[in-house]
């Protein structure tokens, strides 16, 4: 496995590869640098985000998880730039609307932070619920995409 730790706008970010697939982006920093062109992609195209030059990501994911996380994040792939629903959305986009909790517990355990845009749900309420990175760069990260949290609490 190969990784790449840089310095982006909301602090320190690692991407990892293994064979020929992004398998992390965490907000790490863990001093590796690596030329491969698929994790020099990756961080073109988050530096790319971080300009709002882009919207979608376009790079061969392959997180690891259970078949439900990974339908959650496959779910979460198809929210919108800019947008956010609720873990109880997304749980009826898989199709099991009582299974918010675990939505919640699928969207802590997304490995490919930012990518996969689990900063994009929020509590049924309209609140800013939870997030690996801290709920500041979550707020960041909305805001980035143009998305007014200053009416949501946290």
């Amino acid at each position: 496995m190969e990784s790449l730790s840089f310095h982006s706008p909301i602090g320190p970010l690692t991407i990892y590869e293994n064979e020929g697939f992004i398998v992390r982006v965490d907000f790490s920093e863990n001093k590796t640098t690596s030329k491969s062109p698929l994790i020099l992609e990756c961080k073109k195209q988050l530096d790319e985000y971080f300009q709002k030059k882009r919207k979608e990501f376009d790079l061969p994911l392959k997180p690891q998880g259970t078949k439900f996380q990974t339908d959650v994040w496959n779910t979460l792939c198809s929210i919108p730039y800019g947008e956010c629903v609720s873990y109880k959305d997304v749980a009826t986009m898989i199709n099991n609307p009582k299974a918010v909790r675990a939505v919640g517990g699928a969207n802590n355990k997304n490995p490919i932070a930012i990518i996969i845009p689990c900063h994009r749900v929020i509590g049924s309420d309209g609140k800013l619920v939870g997030y690996g990175g801290g709920i500041d760069i979550k707020i960041n990260l909305l805001e980035l995409e143009g998305y007014d949290c200053s009416s949501r609490s946290i």
